[in-house]
């Protein structure tokens, strides 16, 4: 299978969402949101499934849109916690690149003023410097491309993203 498309990963706050926008209009590319597609498959937020069914069945619905997509010449923007599911990471792995952007914890905790409503899968009590310090090694370890975004607007990192790739 030839990798023709660009998957954003990285921690909430990061700008998957945003940058994967600008990016896919630079390369002429569909874009495809996956916490989107999960809010539109279960008919309410992130954080009332989180909520409602807990961590492990939010992961698990991850894992399935994940290993459902079959998509071409498309920026996937992905939730902070598809790391979680390797099965999943390395299924769309398959399909394109795995871009980690970078963000240091200081400047993340700046972005995300209400984190209760994002819709972050963390466990009670864990705090978000803590899910950061779990999830950057698996970010770094998953990644085919990573992009130091500090200080960065979504336009320069989506200029540093489509430097950094080969597209077929």
């Amino acid at each position: 299978m030839v990798k023709t498309n660009l998957i954003l990963i990285g921690m909430p706050g990061a700008g998957k969402s945003t940058v994967g926008v600008i990016l896919a209009k630079r390369l002429g590319y569909h874009f495809i949101d996956t916490d989107l597609i999960i809010q539109a498959q279960e008919q309410c937020r992130l954080q009332q499934i989180i909520d409602r069914r807990g961590l492990d069945a939010f992961r698990k619905i991850e894992e399935q849109v994940l290993l459902g997509l079959n998509t071409r010449r498309c920026v996937i923007a992905t939730g902070g916690s598809v790391i979680y599911s390797r099965e999943g990471i390395e299924a769309i792995g398959r399909s394109g690149t795995l871009v980690y952007l970078q963000v240091p914890l200081a400047e993340l905790q700046l972005r995300i003023a209400d984190m209760g409503r994002r819709g972050l899968v963390m466990s009670k009590g864990q705090s978000f410097a803590q899910l950061y310090a779990t999830r950057t090694p698996l970010y770094r370890k998953f990644a085919d491309l990573s992009i130091p975004c500090s200080g960065l607007n979504a336009e320069q990192v989506a200029a540093r993203i489509e430097a950094g790739v080969t597209l077929p």
